[in-house]
């Protein structure tokens, strides 16, 4: 079995990406709704920072927190050009270098996306729980600090994995089982001992499934302040704000949940299956920030 050094990957070795096995004759007709689904996030999170930009009335927390999950979204959105190049063009070569940056913007703006998320929650909690008191605990300045900390523990977070990757070498089987890198997928085809990787990237989902888990308890305490509300009309009005936020968590959450037990668990899963999975990943967390200002 060959296997190629950090320098010869830089010069020989592609990694091939994959689109959806069993259907490579229909990819340009699949192509038409992905580019709109593209088209739509794209032009849907840019139109809502733009609004919340211009219009001075929605110079308010909560919206800057939405504006941070927009910014997220397009990060998303930029960071796999792949997948329309591989069902357009039928491109699906990728050099190690172009992979791994890849591999760094999509797991860095899901772990921003991620916290976003989490802040957003206890921006509802404090808004339900303290009315009198929020807009006292959460100014303006306040949320640029916080924005900048999340941006700043995203990128921290996740800055070691290239070059992480960069050092291990590469056995010839180069074919990747996404339209896109993904860092479990990559370590898979290393041939040097990878461990280090495994145990940071389980480091880093660990810390993302911290967000969910606090997310669970901000539902929680949302819960438990809105039913010891008196007027029914009010309960209402929290849990229909509150549906929007749940919608988001379970847009975001449930592709990545279950792609990561596929991926680590899975003996017997279907390439299609897993696929999918991953390409839902990468097409809906997009749309959340338009379901959120639709249901709004």
């Amino acid at each position: 079995m060959s296997i190629f050094s950090n320098s010869e990957v830089q010069l020989f070795f592609f990694f091939f990406l994959i689109g959806i096995p069993g259907l490579e004759n229909v990819h340009v007709w699949l192509s038409i709704p992905i580019c709109l689904m593209y088209l739509a996030a794209i032009m849907g999170n840019s139109t809502i920072l733009f609004i919340i930009k211009t219009e001075p009335s929605l110079h308010k927390p909560m919206y800057y927190f939405l504006a941070m999950l927009a910014i997220s979204d397009l990060g998303l959105s930029f960071s796999s050009p792949t997948m329309l190049r591989i069902f357009l063009f039928n491109v699906m070569g990728i050099s190690p270098n172009a992979c791994f940056a890849q591999e760094f913007f999509i797991r860095g703006f899901g772990v921003m996306e991620s916290s976003v998320l989490l802040v957003m929650f206890l921006d509802l909690f404090l808004a339900i729980h303290n009315p009198l008191r929020y807009s006292s605990l959460l100014t303006s300045k306040r949320v640029a600090k916080m924005g900048l900390i999340l941006a700043t523990r995203s990128i921290f977070l996740v800055l070691p994995f290239p070059f992480t990757l960069r050092r291990l070498k590469y056995c010839q089987k180069n074919l990747l089982s996404h339209s896109f890198c993904l860092h479990q997928d990559i370590i898979k085809l290393a041939h040097s001992d990878n461990k280090s990787n495994v145990i940071y990237g389980f480091f880093v989902a660990l810390c993302t499934m911290q967000d969910l888990a606090l997310i669970v308890v901000s539902c929680m305490l949302i819960l438990k302040t809105v039913l010891s509300i008196a007027s029914l009309a009010e309960r209402l009005k929290a849990l229909n704000t509150c549906v929007s936020h749940i919608c988001t968590v379970f847009v975001f959450y449930v592709p990545i949940i279950t792609l990561s037990a596929m991926h680590h668990f899975a003996d017997h899963k279907g390439p299609l299956i897993v696929v999918l999975i991953a390409d839902i990943f990468l097409l809906l967390p997009p749309m959340n920030p338009i379901v959120y200002c639709v249901k709004t």
